[in-house]
């Protein structure tokens, strides 16, 4: 199996400092020290001041530094060194993208939290980049914590949408080096790949690469396929013949003429995540491209569907803190409870997503790990979230005229 470490590269520019969309508001605490340690200092001062009157002796000035030098490093070390933690909210809002990953997140993660905290988790969803930048930009940000992509997730880092996760709070010590960006937390990997009725293909006859699923010749029946343009461009290449490594840049011309081919075909282009294995378990298609935990869910619930592995298009699923959220800090205790390796092996084995805890496979069981994507690392490519980041806008406008031509 391939390095996870080696993969898992996720690179986002850190924001500018002088750049604050969340407006001025907030800029008081971005400046000089916190006013949890201002307090402290303050408080140190005082006491300074009233043991002085008391016995009628002056600090020196190295004694004066050496006080108020400890209460800021107190300051700084925040509720681990007994200071009290930030009052507990009513609810912590996390955005997602619904369906049965909020399901699975329910189970894994969301329960456990309002039991160790008896705060309520509320979950929302679509995700929405557009929706967090107008949050942000206005000041009034609804969630404490965001599901967000990997292109979007470059995107608000360069925007400084998002808050920094706290490594006081979260432990990433066990997850590879690639995976600790300071504004995302990696939650797990997933891929995009081909689900298809095993009634219909018997024996080990279904498509097993993306030139097959274009051959609909020797693999007949109705498809569904993401009205997106990031996956179907890439497996259009790898049809056509593009090595998985030479996919980017993407070549829009070539693209588009592979997908022409396949277009009359597809008699579905779905939009949410949940729309493929419905589709496939309603026999609406015998074939759909998804996400991998989608058809999981529907395979281990006895449906006569199953995965073809080889090609699948591998991401990283992502949270983070939209700067200026209300509950900052007991977002980031949440994605603690995202990171505890037992919690991950409860989502993975709920969804066939797997965490990115490097211990959190220990903990699933036999039966789950072929359905999770990292047993298949070689045989398949991660989506480049740095080329959809500085092309995506152009793709999806190509994308969408695209769909507009009659097949």
């Amino acid at each position: 199996m391939a390095s996870i470490p080696h993969l898992l590269a996720f690179p986002i520019s850190a924001p500018a400092r002088d750049l604050n969309p969340a407006g001025p508001q907030r800029e008081p605490a971005r400046r000089g020290c916190c006013p949890r340690r201002r307090a402290l200092l303050e408080s140190a001062a005082e006491q300074h001041e009233g043991e002085s009157r008391m016995d009628t002796r002056k600090l020196n000035r190295r004694q004066a530094v050496a006080l108020l030098g400890g209460a800021a490093a107190l300051g700084a070390a925040g509720p681990a060194f007994g200071q009290a933690e930030p009052a507990k909210p009513a609810q912590l809002v996390v955005n997602h993208s619904g369906g049965s990953m909020g399901t699975a997140m329910r189970k894994a993660f969301f329960n456990g939290f309002e039991k160790k905290y008896g705060i309520k988790v509320v979950e929302t969803s679509p995700v929405d980049f557009g929706k967090l930048r107008a949050m942000v930009d206005s000041g009034n940000v609804e969630w404490d914590l965001t599901e967000i992509g990997g292109q979007d997730a470059i995107r608000a880092g360069k925007a400084n949408l998002l808050d920094k996760v706290d490594p006081k709070v979260v432990d990433r010590s066990k997850y590879p080096a690639t995976a600790q960006n300071p504004f995302v937390f990696a939650s797990s990997v997933y891929t995009t790949i081909i689900g298809y009725r095993t009634d219909v293909f018997k024996g080990g006859t279904q498509p097993k690469s993306w030139a097959d699923w274009w051959d609909v010749k020797k693999f007949p029946g109705a498809r569904s396929m993401r009205n997106h343009p990031t996956d179907n461009l890439e497996f259009a290449l790898i049809a056509d013949g593009v090595p998985k490594d030479k996919l980017y840049p993407i070549d829009f011309d070539r693209a588009f003429k592979k997908l022409d081919q396949i277009k009359p075909h597809v008699t579905v282009w779905w939009s949410t995540g949940q729309q493929p294995a419905q589709l496939l378990l309603d026999k609406e298609v015998v074939l759909a491209t998804g996400w991998n935990g989608r058809f999981y869910d529907i395979i281990k619930k006895g449906a006569p569907v199953e995965i073809e592995w080889n090609e699948g298009a591998l991401k990283q699923g992502s949270f983070a803190i939209p700067r200026g959220a209300k509950s900052p800090y007991w977002a980031n205790k949440m994605l603690a409870e995202l990171a505890i390796p037992q919690q991950q092996a409860v989502y993975a084995s709920e969804l066939g997503y797997p965490g990115l805890n490097l211990e959190s496979l220990n903990f699933v069981d036999a039966k789950v790990k072929p359905y999770l994507p990292t047993n298949y690392l070689d045989k398949q490519f991660w989506i480049s979230d740095e080329w959809y980041a500085e092309n995506g806008t152009k793709a999806a406008e190509l994308w969408n005229a695209w769909m507009l031509k009659k097949a």
